[in-house]
This record gives C-alpha cells, sequence and structure tokens, in this order.
C-alpha cells in the first residue's frame, strides 16, 4: 500500500503549500499543527476504519486510537478565501484537517468522497446540532419496570383474625 507525507497539517499564514490528501489512497500518514504538542506537531495516521493521533505533551508520547465511526461527520470551515474541509469529533482536539484549499469546486467534489468513504454526514458547521443526550445506566431502574414506578406501592394488609370462633372445615 502507498502512503502519503505531508510535512504539514495547516497551512502557515503566508505559505502556499496547502494539505491535500487523497481519499482513494488510504492508509495515509502526515503531521498536523497541534498547539499543545511538543514542537506544534502531531503525526496522523488515516485508515478507512480508525484514526491514529501520535503526539508528545511535556516529553510524554502518547497514541490516540479512535474508530471513525466515533467521529460525528465532515465539516467545512473558514472563508472564502481558505477552507478547512475537517473530520469532527465531539473532542476538537481529536478533530482532524483533510484538505484546505480555495478552489470551492475542489472542496465540495473532496467533501462529498470523503463523506462517502467514511460514511458521515457532511456537516454544516452554521448550524449545530446538540448531541443526543446518553442513556445512564443506572442499576435502581432495573429493580422495578417503568410503568409500575409511576404507581404507588402498595402495603400490606391487616388480615382479619377470629378469634374464639367455630371453624368450618369442608369434609369430602
Amino acid at each position: 500500500m502507498r502512503r502519503q507525507t505531508v510535512t504539514s497539517g495547516v497551512a502557515p499564514a503566508g505559505s502556499s503549500r496547502a494539505l491535500r490528501l487523497d481519499p482513494l489512497s488510504l492508509p495515509v500518514r502526515f503531521d498536523a499543527h497541534d498547539p499543545r504538542a511538543d514542537g506544534y506537531t502531531r503525526q496522523i495516521e488515516l485508515h478507512r476504519e480508525r484514526v491514529v493521533l501520535r503526539r508528545a505533551v511535556r516529553g510524554m508520547q502518547m497514541a490516540v486510537n479512535v474508530r471513525v465511526s466515533d467521529f460525528a461527520g465532515i465539516a467545512l470551515r473558514g472563508d472564502d478565501e481558505a477552507q478547512t474541509l475537517v473530520l469532527v469529533h465531539r473532542d476538537p482536539s481529536l478533530s482532524v484537517p483533510l484538505l484546505v484549499s480555495a478552489d470551492g469546486d475542489e472542496i465540495l467534489e473532496a467533501w462529498a468522497m470523503w463523506s462517502e468513504i467514511f460514511a458521515l454526514p457532511q456537516l454544516d458547521e452554521g448550524v449545530r446540532k446538540p448531541t443526543p443526550r446518553r442513556r445512564r445506566c443506572n442499576a435502581i431502574r432495573t429493580r422495578r419496570p417503568k410503568f409500575l414506578m409511576r404507581r404507588r406501592t402498595g402495603g400490606a394488609r391487616e388480615l382479619s383474625v377470629h378469634r374464639g370462633e367455630r371453624e368450618i372445615i369442608a369434609r369430602n
């Protein structure tokens, strides 16, 4: 398999170098700008089913392996001059830049390709929907069915005791 190598993930200001990854030649390994990492770079491996982010923070080496299905989608960010195509994660530090370009047609074509290859939706960054609330695992909830939780529990009835009376017994 072929690997692409790019020296920088996001083009520095004033640079003519732009990030262009080919979605048809995965896996890809490239470096991207990371303001919190040592040397301000992180190494990204992009596969069809997973993304591996490698960086060092204060001398501590780390590698984060994230499934592609954990990403929210492919989003288009930026202004008219330079637009960026980003693989968006709920945690912004795990988002991955895919393409930086000023050509609108190229961006739209790549946006559709990346979305199809990863089977992720194309996100509009202007309209951000809140993530659905997670169902919590609660041990107490499983003790009683939900429809019974609305009902009032019945107390133990006092059984009447008849003392000093004769007992009626049915005989065959």
